[in-house]
């Protein structure tokens, strides 16, 4: 009985979280149902479990959230963003406009651009480019998605997405964790797409379909004036370079170190200090650092067109305002989680979970298993902090245990978020589509193809890990 309850829980917030009900007011009310049948009491549950969850995950990622949105409002309003967009979208022409929207996305994403704020950055310049190109409208979520959520998220070394940041904070480990493995899944994901994408405008451009008749959210041209994109570049070159040169992952005598003793000093005030070591959570302070740094040196080469939109003061009010609303959507995802893990009957799952192997390590079961949390919560992020925070210890032992290096566990549970998010459901997916101003029934097709073929990539690096030890 307490398993079917705990299932109906899942399936109660998969569907409400479809319908469109917020997460934040959803995933309390299903948490407390699914332990109605357990020793726990309902209002504990809450309060005690969900609500304790929730604050540790705000607290120790609430600073990343808010400041990749107000840098990403910076790069946007400022037009540094659109600047760097057109410049690659001009040099590589409508001729490969499939190509374009591909490395666009990912030099917005891995430069430390909001995923969302990339979306709305790229889109004008990629309907644009697919309607001179005259490919069908209806394969722009895919290949947006593609560029956006897959390689230069996920598996990209040193990408400062927060799904690249969550396993840093339980495994010690650096966003640059896993260089082999990530070049390996970016190099997949960046062919699945191109090569997919490809054969289908091209088949359907031969049976007569072309961009098509579409007046919902299509983007005019716009000629206002943009900063240099030389000097766009500059912001997104500075978060990678300040978080290598803070996190310096390669232990460079002459780059930067954190005080592994600086936590010492909090002691005699007793706090309940979350992060055991620092580091567990310099990770979190490199990108942090990088991101702040940036976003002043953004402000000012995009201060001309700030002004005229009322001064920095808006993309900082607003990047943090929906910075709130980011955070708390997937500290409510991973309280749920938590409160899942929590319960006893919930115990039967894990165990079979972790007893899931292919060879002897943990990457089997954190793939499946990440890849299930994923595909419940319809984001990757919520589904990783979900997966981590509940198994994330016992596949560390388990790896400490065979000797497997920590960064290779870190790279693999990264790509496998980037399997079964884009399931029907997925809030991120929801919103892709209703910036194209397209529905599932016109666009889901290619992007439920793409699902099944970005699965097997943590696959195939669990195998080049197995055959060439590959890290």
């Amino acid at each position: 009985m307490d398993l079917a309850i705990i299932f109906i829980s899942l399936l109660l917030l998969m569907f409400f979280a479809y319908r469109g009900f917020s997460l934040i007011f959803i995933a309390p009310i299903f948490a407390v149902l699914a332990a109605i049948t357990s020793d726990y009491t309902s209002m504990p549950v809450y309060s005690e479990l969900y609500m304790t969850k929730a604050a540790e995950y705000i607290k120790s990622y609430y600073p990343v959230f808010l400041l990749g949105a107000v840098f990403a409002k910076i790069m946007e309003e400022g037009g540094l963003a659109a600047s760097v967009a057109a410049k690659i979208v001009s040099v590589l022409g409508k001729e490969r406009a499939i190509l374009a929207v591909l490395l666009g996305c990912g030099v917005l994403t891995y430069g430390g651009l909001s995923v969302f704020v990339v979306a709305f950055v790229m889109y004008p310049f990629a309907a644009i480019l697919f309607k001179q190109a005259d490919i069908p409208k209806r394969l722009l979520p895919a290949i947006l998605w593609m560029g956006i959520f897959t390689y230069s998220m996920v598996s990209l070394p040193g990408t400062p997405q927060i799904q690249n940041i969550i396993p840093a904070a339980v495994f010690g480990t650096t966003t640059w964790a896993g260089i082999g493995q990530g070049l390996l899944a970016s190099i997949l994901f960046f062919i699945i797409a191109y090569v997919w994408i490809s054969y289908r405008s091209k088949s359907l451009k031969s049976k007569g379909e072309g961009y098509g008749k579409h007046t919902l959210n299509e983007p005019e041209n716009n000629n206002d004036e943009l900063p240099d994109w030389r000097l766009s570049s500059i912001p997104l070159l500075m978060v990678i370079i300040i978080n290598l040169y803070v996190s310096n992952p390669f232990n460079w005598s002459w780059a930067f170190h954190w005080d592994q003793n600086s936590l010492l000093a909090f002691a005699p005030l007793k706090l309940s200090l979350i992060a055991s070591s620092v580091a567990k959570v310099q990770a979190i302070w490199s990108i942090n650092v990088a991101l702040l740094i940036s976003s002043i040196v953004a402000a000012y080469i995009g201060r001309k067109k700030l002004r005229r939109l009322g001064g920095v003061i808006h993309p900082i009010n607003t990047g943090a305002i929906g910075s709130t609303s980011a955070v708390l959507n997937v500290a409510s995802g991973y309280a749920f989680g938590c409160v899942i893990a929590a319960l006893p009957a919930f115990a039967m799952i894990k165990s079979a979970l972790l007893g899931l192997s292919f060879g002897d390590g943990p990457l089997f079961s954190s793939i499946i298993t990440t890849n299930i949390m994923v595909g419940i919560t319809g984001s990757s992020s919520a589904g990783l902090m979900i997966t981590v925070g509940t198994f994330g210890q016992e596949w560390l032992t388990w790896a400490q245990q065979i000797g497997m290096s920590p960064e290779v566990l870190h790279r693999i549970i990264c790509i496998a978020s980037e399997g079964f998010d884009t399931v029907p459901h997925a809030g991120a997916l929801v919103t892709l589509m209703a910036v194209c101003g397209l529905t599932h029934k016109e666009s889901y097709y290619d992007i439920f193809v793409l699902t099944l073929l970005k699965f097997s990539v943590a696959f195939i690096c669990l195998i080049a890990y197995m055959l060439f030890g590959l890290v």
